[in-house]
């Protein structure tokens, strides 16, 4: 029974593989392009993750752990900071949120373009 089961599925598979250009993301891999900014003294890396809901993500880089800088900040202070000022926007701060791996995740509000 097991091996039915696979005979089936194998094909509609390789059939998925054939059309795995539709599924791609529209603009390749650097659809949106990582920008790294400077917050108290701390190098963080901000990159669009997803268009409805327009969410950004905040990485600070491990390699510019300074023990000799400025006193230290809460993380995600700075990574408010950092997303607003790679994108220009506010972050909503009740949308923010923290993964496991020290990634935060936040949706922004930007200032409306004047009418013409």
């Amino acid at each position: 029974m097991k091996i039915r089961a696979a005979l089936l599925v194998a094909p509609v598979l390789l059939g998925l593989g054939a059309c795995g250009d539709q599924f791609a993301l529209p603009g390749g891999h650097n659809a949106y392009p990582s920008k790294n900014v400077s917050v108290m003294s701390r190098t963080w890396a901000v990159r669009q993750v997803s268009d409805a809901p327009v969410v950004y993500r905040a990485t600070r880089d491990r390699n510019n752990l300074n023990p000799f800088g400025p006193p230290a900040r809460p993380r995600p202070v700075q990574a408010s900071a950092a997303i607003s000022q790679a994108t220009g926007c506010r972050v909503l701060g009740n949308t923010m949120y923290e993964n496991i791996s020290g990634q935060f995740f936040a949706q922004v509000q930007c200032p409306a373009a004047p009418a013409s």
